[in-house]
């Protein structure tokens, strides 16, 4: 397990979470006809691609040779915070998937759920890595 498979998760997100965003910004609705959680008055997945885009620069920042442990200590406290975000907006989710099921969403779960599913792995890798330095 090396950095290039960090720096593909945080692409994933970075990609998936972008996408929502720019939905979400350009037409002003949200992807897959989903409910559109709201953190502090601005779309949640705004604050997703925030942290993945975070944790994106930190790790070209460790390809051009700066600090490579501070920079993978950032993407573990970002991956952390994400794991967190995306873990609320999921739980608050869960009372619509059980009343109304897998079919409710387009993905067959809400994508905050899938956003903490790239969190948790990030921080899983993440952690794997700190541990061999």
């Amino acid at each position: 397990m090396n950095n290039n498979l960090l720096l593909g998760l945080v692409s994933f997100g970075l990609l998936f979470s972008g996408y929502l965003s720019g939905i979400k910004f350009f037409n002003e609705v949200c992807a897959f006809n989903e409910s559109c959680p709201y953190f502090f008055g601005y779309p949640a997945c705004y604050f997703g691609f925030g942290m993945y885009l975070v944790m994106f620069i930190f790790l070209i920042a460790a390809r051009m040779g700066k600090a490579s442990a501070t920079m993978l200590q950032g993407v573990l406290s970002v991956s952390f915070l994400g794991i967190l975000f995306a873990g609320y907006f999921t739980v608050k989710e869960l009372a619509t998937l059980f009343d109304r099921g897998f079919s409710e969403y387009v993905l067959g779960l809400p994508t905050c759920a899938y956003g903490l599913v790239v969190f948790v792995a990030i921080f899983a890798v993440a952690m794997k890595l700190h541990r061999k330095e």
